[in-house]
C-alpha cells in the first residue's frame, strides 16, 4: 500500500488540561503549550488514539516554523519568558531561529513519553504533526527545519502535506538509513535488551547511550579531548573518554524509558521514502565527518530532490554538528528562511 493510500490523520480533541496546557503572555512573544489528542492509522501498528504534546513560542501574527531534532529531542525548542530553562537547540536561539521574527513550533514525539509500545514510522510522526497543525488552525508552515530524525520526518510531511509548508531543511537526515547506521543502533537495542534480561533496564540503556555518543562524535574529537593515559583504579584500566560517556549517559538515562528509546530507534531503521516524492523546495545540510549519515547519501538525497540545494560543512562533531556549530548552522538557517512564504525577512 502507498503512503497516499492511509488516511489523513483527524483531530479528535485539543485539551486545555492544567498540567497540558500553559499560557504566557508578554510584550513580544506568546509561549504556549498544550497536547492535541488524535485518532492515527500507524503504518505498522494499525489505528491508534494518540496525544501529541506542543510547544509554539513567537509573536502571535508571525510565520510559524517547525523545529525537529533527533530522537532525543523535544517541544521545548528554545528558552522563553514563560519558561526559561534551556531547549534542546538553544544554541540557534536568536540566532538561526529568532522567535522575535517567528513562532517556533515544535512536537514531542509519538512513543518519546514510553507509552506508545509499538513500532512508530516516521511517516507516522509527519501526520502527527499536521494532526497539531489543524488543532492550532496554522494552514501552512513558513519552513520545516528538521535534523537528524527530525530531517527524515521532514522529508515525508513534505511529500505527505505538501500544500502545508513552504521550504524544507533537512540537516543530517537521508531518505532512508545507512546498513553501516542501522547496525549500530542494533547493537544498542541489543545492549538495553541484555539489561532487560538481567533485570536492570537503566544499566541497558546507559550503555546504549554511551554506544550512540561515540557514534554522534568523531574520532578526532575524542583524540583532542581525551588524550589523557589510562589509568589504573582498584586493579582496573580506566580510560579518559570514561568519565564523559557516563555522565552523557546517566542524563539521558533519567529522562528516558527504555521502551521509548527501542522504539525510536527502531523509527529511525524503518524510515524510508522516495526523495522524487519531495515537491517543496529543500536545503540539504551535509557533515563531511558524519558518522551515521554519510556524505554521499546526503549528495544522492540532494540530487534526486525535485528541487533542491546542498550545503556541506566540516565539523570535529560530526553527526552533532547541528547542536553545536553554532553559527555555521545559523547561517544556513538564516538564508534558507530569507523571504519564505514571504514572512521571515
Amino acid at each position: 500500500m502507498t503512503l497516499a493510500a492511509y488516511s489523513q490523520p483527524r483531530t479528535v480533541a485539543c485539551r486545555p488540561s492544567p498540567e497540558c496546557f500553559q499560557t504566557s503572555f508578554t510584550d513580544a512573544p506568546i509561549a504556549i503549550r498544550g497536547c492535541v489528542r488524535t485518532t492515527l492509522a500507524l503504518r505498522h501498528a494499525g489505528v491508534r488514539s494518540v496525544e501529541i504534546a506542543y510547544e509554539l513560542v513567537g509573536p502571535a501574527n508571525a510565520p510559524v516554523v517547525l523545529a525537529a531534532g533527533g530522537i532525543s529531542a523535544h517541544r521545548h525548542a528554545v528558552a522563553s519568558d514563560a519558561f526559561p530553562e534551556a531547549g534542546w537547540w538553544q544554541t540557534q536561539s536568536g540566532v538561526g531561529l529568532d522567535t522575535t521574527r517567528v513562532r517556533l513550533l515544535a512536537i514531542d514525539w509519538l512513543g518519546a513519553d514510553g507509552q506508545l509500545d509499538v513500532p512508530v514510522d516516521s511517516a507516522d510522526q509527519a501526520d502527527a504533526i499536521a494532526a497539531v497543525l489543524d488543532a492550532l488552525s496554522i494552514e501552512k508552515l513558513a519552513a520545516f527545519v528538521g535534523s537528524s530524525y527530525g530531517a527524515m520526518v521532514g522529508l515525508h510531511f513534505c511529500a505527505r502535506h505538501p500544500r502545508r509548508v513552504c521550504k524544507l531543511v533537512a540537516i543530517s537526515g537521508a531518505h532512508r538509513s545507512h546498513p553501516y547506521a542501522s547496525a549500530w543502533r542494533a547493537l544498542q537495542r541489543q545492549a538495553v535488551a541484555l539489561g532487560q534480561l538481567q533485570c536492570d533496564e537503566s544499566q541497558g540503556l546507559a550503555l546504549a547511550r554511551q554506544l550512540a555518543m561515540l557514534s554522534y562524535r568523531t574520532p578526532e574529537e575524542f583524540a583532542e579531548r581525551f588524550a589523557d593515559a589510562p589509568t589504573v583504579s582498584n586493579g582496573r584500566v580506566r580510560v579518559a573518554a570514561e568519565d564523559y560517556l557516563e555522565h552523557c549517559a546517566a542524563t539521558w538515562v533519567a529522562r528516558t524509558s527504555p521502551t521509548a528509546f527501542l522504539r525510536l530507534s527502531e523509527s529511525i531503521d524503518l524510515h524510508a521514502i522516495d526523495p522524487r516524492t519531495v515537491p517543496v523546495p529543500t536545503t540539504v545540510v551535509a557533515i563531511t565527518e558524519d558518522r551515521l549519515v554519510p556524505l554521499e547519501d546526503m549528495f544522492a538525497l540532494a540530487e534526486a530532490l525535485p528541487r533542491s540545494e546542498i550545503r556541506v560543512l566540516r565539523s570535529k562533531f560530526g553527526h552533532d554538528a547541528f547542536l553545536t556549530e553554532t553559527r555555521e548552522i545559523g547561517n544556513i538557517l538564516e538564508h534558507a528562511l530569507h523571504g519564505v512564504c514571504g514572512g521571515v525577512a
